[in-house]
């Protein structure tokens, strides 16, 4: 297996993926595998199937999630890359004395629930997760129902303002260490759709497959649904709506931090930091592989 220099260096997947232990982990995951054109075990990861099947077993065999479904026209997250994210806030976090007491809130956790999970199963922190969508939120306490994870360790609350961030979860009486998001990043639904289909052609040109024109509602389905992938004015929208919002709960949050995928987002987003004085801020990069991603943070204390 080849190393991943670009992987967190406490990230358990930065060597690949072996696929023998994953599958004797689960073993439904074996009907997927094949050797490539170079003789190295891998999956079809344009086959959603597939993909779910691969995250079943990285979850049951690292992180001792052992029931976790999410429905078909949900966002199928890549393990490897969330997690990156929960070890690179951990480096936020390192000043504080006791790890195992972090309380993190994340915004927008979606039916897969992925970073309470993983964050919760890696360092032992507790989460509340929001999202907007009731199903959603539904079948994330499914999950955490199944796996037989208290409330006290992962809770979920509903956000029934869909365009309010903080306002209606965050409680007057409870504070949390840090935030975390990974925020729509289409500014509308034919841009995700547009965006999607890309990521479909991308994938069977790295398969030598030809594009059969009948891709597109298929991408949409592979990328997840509309309030996963788009929300009015996109990314830098959607950020700074959470900056400004966030100046009202700096005494109960340490630490904001928010994904950012497009990079010609940071320095409008650092001005809109800028403008509510907060005292402290940094963009931390990240990489997989050939991309590239960042997440920004903020603090209202010194």
């Amino acid at each position: 297996m080849t190393v991943k220099h670009q992987l967190h260096p406490r990230n358990q997947h930065k060597r690949g993926y072996d696929f023998k232990a994953l599958c004797k982990t689960l073993p439904s995951l074996k009907p997927y595998v094949y050797l490539n054109k170079y003789q190295s075990k891998t999956i079809d990861f344009s086959d959603l199937q597939a993909v779910r099947t691969l995250n079943q077993a990285l979850l049951a065999h690292f992180y001792q999630i052992d029931n976790w479904h999410i429905p078909q026209e949900n966002l199928c997250p890549p393990i490897p890359g969330r997690v990156d994210y929960v070890h690179y806030i951990a480096d936020l976090l390192n000043s504080l004395n006791d790890s195992k007491n972090v309380r993190v809130l994340d915004i927008g956790t979606g039916a897969s629930c992925i970073y309470p999970l993983l964050g919760y199963r890696s360092y032992g922190w507790s989460f509340v997760a929001t999202d907007i969508d009731p199903k959603s939120i539904s079948n994330a306490q499914s999950i955490l129902t199944k796996n037989k994870i208290a409330e006290n360790q992962i809770e979920c609350r509903l956000q029934s303002a869909p365009s309010k961030i903080f306002d209606g979860i965050v409680k007057p009486d409870e504070t949390f260490d840090l935030t975390m998001c990974n925020p729509p990043f289409h500014q509308s639904l034919a841009k995700a759709m547009q965006g999607n289909s890309q990521k479909w052609a991308n994938l069977n040109k790295a398969k030598g497959n030809i594009s059969t024109g009948k891709e597109t509602k298929a991408a949409l389905n592979f990328g997840g649904q509309e309030a996963e992938l788009w929300c009015q004015g996109g990314e830098r929208t959607f950020v700074r709506n959470m900056i400004k919002e966030s100046r009202k709960y700096g005494h109960q949050v340490t630490w904001f931090t928010c994904l950012i995928s497009q990079k010609d987002n940071v320095s409008p987003l650092k001005l809109a930091l800028k403008k509510q004085n907060v005292t402290q801020s940094k963009v931390v990069k990240m990489a997989q592989g050939q991309k590239v991603s960042r997440f920004i943070a903020w603090s209202f204390q010194a």
